[in-house]
C-alpha cells in the first residue's frame, strides 16, 4: 500500500521514513490563512484549535487529490497540519527571528497544547474514495531555566521560525522541553498511533505500509 504524503515538511517525512515508511511526497500548495479566513466568515466565529488543524489537514489532502501529476494516484493519502496553543491562543508558524523570541519568552517555563490534524483519503486510480480524519494532541512544558543566551542561540539557528508553536522536540530544541504528555509522535506534526487508527479505519493494515529496506 504506497502512502502519499500532502505535505513539505521533513520533521514529518522523518517521522514516517523512521516508522519504515517512505511517503511520496506532494505539495498542497493551499493558502491555509485563506481557507481559515473564509471558513471563519461562513461560521460567523473563530475555529477552536481542534476544528482548525482537522480543516487544513483536509485542505491539503483534497488539494493534493486533485493535483495534476504525471501518474495516477493509487494507495493512501494522508494531509496533516499543526498548532499551539498557549492561554487559549493559537500559534502556528512564527516567520520571523522577533516573533520566535517573543513567543519563547512568554512559553518558557510553562506548559501548552500542541494540536496535529490528520486527513487520510483512500485513492484509487487517481479517484479519491473514502475518507477520514482525527485529531491528536499533546500537552509540552518547557524548562523554566531557559536563559536568554540560549534562547538567542536557539532562535539564530532558524529552526524555530518554521514550525508550529516556535519549537522541535526532535532537534535543536529538544534540551529545552522538560516533559510532554501525549503520544511525542503528535508533537512533531503527526501522530504515528492516530494515524495507524486511520489507516485501519479504511480497512487496510499499518504494516502494509513499510516499503523501507529494514522494514520487513
Amino acid at each position: 500500500m504506497r502512502l502519499y504524503l500532502a505535505s513539505t515538511s521533513p520533521a514529518r517525512l522523518a517521522l514516517l521514513r523512521a516508522a519504515g515508511i517512505e511517503p511520496v511526497l506532494i505539495d498542497p500548495a493551499v493558502d491555509e490563512a485563506r481557507v481559515v479566513a473564509e471558513t471563519e466568515a461562513s461560521r460567523g466565529d473563530a475555529l477552536e484549535p481542534r476544528v482548525l488543524v482537522e480543516l487544513l489537514a483536509r485542505a491539503k489532502a483534497e488539494a493534493a487529490a486533485s493535483a495534476l501529476l504525471t501518474e495516477p494516484l493509487n494507495g493512501l493519502l494522508l494531509g496533516g497540519d499543526s498548532v499551539f496553543v498557549l492561554d487559549g491562543v493559537i500559534y502556528g508558524k512564527p516567520h520571523t527571528a522577533q516573533t520566535a523570541r517573543e513567543r519563547w519568552e512568554r512559553q518558557r517555563g510553562r506548559t501548552g497544547t500542541l494540536y496535529s490534524g490528520h486527513w487520510l483519503i483512500e485513492v484509487e486510480e487517481g479517484v479519491p474514495g473514502r475518507a477520514i480524519g482525527a485529531v491528536a494532541e499533546a500537552e509540552v512544558t518547557f524548562a523554566d531555566d531557559l536563559d536568554d543566551a540560549e534562547l538567542d542561540a536557539y532562535v539564530a539557528t532558524g529552526e524555530p521560525l518554521y514550525v508550529a508553536g516556535a519549537f522541535t522536540i526532535d532537534s535543536l530544541g529538544a534540551p529545552f522541553i522538560t516533559s510532554i504528555v501525549g503520544d511525542p509522535s503528535t508533537v512533531v506534526g503527526l501522530s504515528l498511533p492516530t494515524l495507524r487508527r486511520l489507516v485501519r479505519g479504511l480497512g487496510h493494515e499499518w504494516p502494509t505500509l513499510w516499503n523501507r529496506p529494514g522494514a520487513l
